[in-house]
């Protein structure tokens, strides 16, 4: 990328967009799909928690893909990334009162690293489905962390845990933001961000869907879990609304199976 556009998302790598909400309706309809429920799977914390998810690789045609395929957000993270994107995967993080397990600090590229990923030219959309707060273990992210690069990460329970020491000088000079948002609020950032979260100890529920996208230049040179370049077909936002009620009940998925992701557990043990 070109030094300008690299300043761009240096800048931007943590923005809140405000444009999702107008569909808090549909938001709401997706912690009702019980599809997630069926096809989720549990990543222990490392604090004797453990945090439950469900991811697919390809948007498809349901209310998800519609979110993940909206011109807003993807021509947004073009902006952002200089190149034409694709759909990497998305996932639903469910973080059930009481129980849902935290997140290790990491980076995402500390585990698409592993994929065959050369660059970090990659973002995540995290989209709030329901409000997310402190009590419920809201994202924390360290501003500016990204400009570090990708720095090494180890197994943490059963996730890509980044280096505490390096995190911990990181936070002495750096701001800790705590990422309270609304349901429909969504979060931009770069995936050498270093972000966390907190067991989520309250009686509320915290889901979130998380849109990841890919540069089309930086296709993985070997295959892993998750796809190499395959062309976007965006849709205007006002389809959010008419697809509605269409879960992955109604459509066609193809969900991950936990057992050939290696993302992680190819790391050396703490």
């Amino acid at each position: 990328m070109e030094k300008l556009k690299i300043k761009k998302v240096y800048k931007q790598s943590v923005s809140l967009l405000g444009c999702l909400r107008k569909n808090i309706c549909q938001m709401k309809l997706l912690n009702e799909d019980r599809e997630l429920d069926k096809h989720s799977f549990s990543r222990a914390d490392g604090e004797g928690g453990k945090v439950r998810l469900s991811l697919w690789n390809h948007p498809g045609d349901t209310i998800y893909g519609m979110f993940a395929r909206c011109i807003r957000m993807v021509n947004r993270a073009e902006e952002l990334l200089g190149d034409e994107v694709y759909h990497y995967h998305s996932k639903m993080i469910l973080k059930d009162p009481k129980i849902g397990g935290a997140w290790a600090w990491h980076q995402d590229y500390g585990y698409w690293y592993q994929n065959g990923l050369l660059y970090p030219d990659l973002l995540s959309v995290f989209i709030a489905v329901d409000k997310a707060t402190r009590e419920n273990g809201c994202l924390q992210v360290i501003k500016g962390s990204h400009r570090m690069g990708r720095i090494d990460h180890i197994l943490t329970g059963d996730q890509a845990g980044a280096d505490m020491e390096r995190v911990n000088a990181c936070l002495e000079r750096m701001e800790l933001v705590h990422c309270e948002m609304e349901p429909g609020d969504a979060l931009i950032f770069h995936s050498n961000l270093l972000h966390r979260s907190d067991q989520n100890t309250s009686e509320l529920s915290r889901w979130s869907m998380v849109c990841c996208y890919n540069t089309r230049s930086n296709d993985p040179y070997k295959e892993s879990h998750h796809p190499g370049y395959t062309p976007l077909k965006k849709v205007d936002d006002a389809m959010i609304r008419q697809v509605g009620r269409k879960s992955f009940e109604e459509g066609s998925q193809t969900w991950l199976d936990p057992e050939k992701d290696e993302s992680a557990s190819s790391l050396d043990q703490s």
